[in-house]
């Protein structure tokens, strides 16, 4: 087993890290698993965690080779190059050929205009990761054919998947039905009552007894997200009385909004406990889970799919003024956010909605979290072919916030142009994409040997594809190595093999992931190859190019636990 140096306590600079790929390189096996004398400064193994690095050449003849010897850093490996330069950090700008793979996942809901097998393949086609079904419309009937379709998808391929999320309808207070369209005109009085069925031409009902005690005089209401307003001048015990001040057309059941509250309806409905049961019995991959105001209900939802032994991760979405002082524990209790930013800015004042997205993200990033951009990002293209400027800048600050996903809503849904959409989401997130700095999400050394050992491997995987610019693949059955390596965000594609279909179905949700299904052999070196020769047949690695393996586990894949005594020596020399 070999001895290798690397340099930690200091950030890797371009010198550095060009040194410490020439000894990396030239090494086999790596052992996970390190600890720190604190005299010495030196790392050892001393757990029973077992991990494997290696840098392989993938030969003409299609087998594994050791890759000996220092890399040509203007050598083009992974379709990126480092020309430029920042205050002595190499930036990357990937070259857009056709092996570029965007890292950022889309998610499109699925409705009238994509419910169909031709669309539902098409828009796999032309770029979806994640299929969201949207619980406020439709019944259990109509989203079973889009899960029955899915699944099919998924069945005819080993590398690609589609995941489902089942999106929860969520407390809304909405208004009641109008035979037709109320015209509000600015400086009207229009009242909401309690008392159900009620719609004239000043007054309509409200689907919440508690709407009376939730508002009081003085605040704003708000009707389909801001599109109109209303002050509140009075109440009584049944009746709201307002003026209108940003008038327009009252349609039937519009979504409202007090602003700067959140109503005091349990996050989870007994509408949405149906539809969850329903997301269980069908196997769905996520929950997003609508106005979540505190963590107690992602541990009841928890306990909840616990006690039916089902597999499905939680993401909250943050769109109510009560969750904003509870983020931290909300997020800690969950498997990752979404940036519901209609609601969020109804709630809120609008301008705090860009720094809310930017610190939600930043917060998932620090916890480990996969977090999903959503609402309005291509809204114009429900009825236009190609989208405002303003949407495409949208959607590239996003991605170069680090989200892991972004969505898309209506323009999928019943838009008129949703493979449109889709691509333009796909183009801009890739070129945003190959201008952004290398491993610019990377924590500081120091703070990766504070965490978990796993934590300092992934570290250590991703300097070292960066560096040597190789994709990196990974061997799993539990997913949380391929989570781990992409929130460290490596500049190259992961390729995560996995022997579990559900692993394979969640891990293609996180930043940079292509999950691939394998049955994983009992030995190793086979296993190895087999994977290559797969990527190299499906053209996603191409002869001479070189690649960086990992594997670890607290459950080693291939090996028994033992002690690996492998000492790595802090400091160049």
């Amino acid at each position: 087993m070999a001895t290798f140096y690397l340099s930690t306590g200091v950030p890797l600079l371009k010198s550095d890290s060009t040194r410490v790929a020439d000894h990396l390189a030239s090494c086999r096996n790596v052992s996970d698993a390190f600890g720190i004398e604190a005299k010495t400064g030196r790392m050892y193994v001393q757990s029973k965690q077992i991990a494997l690095i290696r840098c392989s050449r993938i030969a003409e003849k299609q087998d594994v080779a050791s890759y000996k010897g220092s890399l040509d850093t203007d050598q083009d490996i992974s379709n990126s190059t480092l020309d430029h330069q920042s205050n002595g950090f190499p930036l990357s700008r990937m070259k857009l050929t056709t092996k570029s793979r965007r890292k950022t996942k889309i998610v499109c809901t699925i409705g009238p205009s994509t419910s169909s097998r031709e669309m539902i393949w098409k828009l796999a086609e032309m770029g979806m990761n994640v299929a969201r079904l949207n619980m406020s419309h439709g019944d259990h009937s109509t989203h079973q054919k889009t899960i029955d379709l899915v699944k099919e998808y998924n069945a005819q391929f080993k590398d690609k998947v589609i995941a489902i999320m089942l999106d929860t309808k969520g407390p809304e207070v909405r208004s009641g039905d109008v035979p037709k369209p109320i015209l509000l005109k600015d400086g009207q009085e229009f009242n909401f009552t309690i008392k159900r069925g009620v719609s004239t031409e000043d007054t309509v009902s409200v689907n919440y007894d508690d709407f009376i005690n939730d508002v009081e005089v003085g605040d704003s209401v708000l009707v389909d997200g801001g599109m109109m307003s209303l002050t509140v001048k009075s109440k009584t015990n049944d009746l709201v009385k307002c003026v209108v001040v940003d008038g327009g057309e009252l349609k039937s059941r519009r979504h409202l909004n007090v602003r700067g509250k959140s109503a005091t309806l349990p996050s989870i409905t007994d509408k949405d406990w149906d539809d969850i049961k329903f997301g269980v019995d069908n196997q769905v991959d996520f929950y997003a889970v609508s106005f979540v105001k505190d963590a107690r209900v992602v541990h009841e939802l928890k306990d909840y799919l616990k006690s039916c032994n089902a597999d499905i991760h939680v993401i909250v979405k943050i769109e109510s003024a009560d969750s904003i002082p509870n983020l931290h524990s909300i997020l800690s209790a969950s498997d990752g956010a979404m940036v519901a930013r209609g609601d969020l800015g109804a709630e809120l004042p609008i301008e705090e909605v860009p720094l809310l997205q930017e610190t939600i993200i930043k917060r998932c990033q620090s916890m480990q979290k996969t977090v999903i951009v959503a609402t309005n990002m291509l809204e114009s293209m429900i009825d236009h072919p190609t989208p405002t400027r303003a949407e495409v800048s949208d959607i590239s600050i996003a991605v170069r916030e680090g989200a892991d996903a972004i969505m898309l809503s209506g323009e999928t849904a019943h838009g008129k142009y949703p493979l449109k959409a889709v691509n333009v989401m796909h183009t801009v997130a890739l070129r945003m994409e190959s201008s952004l700095p290398v491993n610019s999400t990377t924590p500081n050394p120091l703070s990766v040997h504070k965490r978990h050992m796993g934590d300092m491997l992934a570290f250590h995987t991703t300097t070292m594809a960066n560096t040597l610019k190789t994709p990196i693949i990974v061997f799993t059955r539990t997913g949380s190595m391929a989570i781990l390596l992409s929130h460290y965000r490596p500049c190259s594609t992961i390729f995560a093999f996995t022997d579990d279909d559900r692993i394979k179905q969640r891990l293609v949700l996180y930043h940079g992931v292509m999950p691939i299904y394998m049955q994983f052999s009992s030995d190793a070196e086979e296993t190895f190859s087999r994977a290559l020769e797969l990527l190299l047949d499906k053209g996603h690695v191409v002869d001479g190019d070189h690649v960086t393996l990992v594997q670890s586990g607290a459950q080693p894949i291939w090996r028994k636990e033992s002690i690996h005594h492998i000492q790595c020596q802090f400091g160049l020399a």
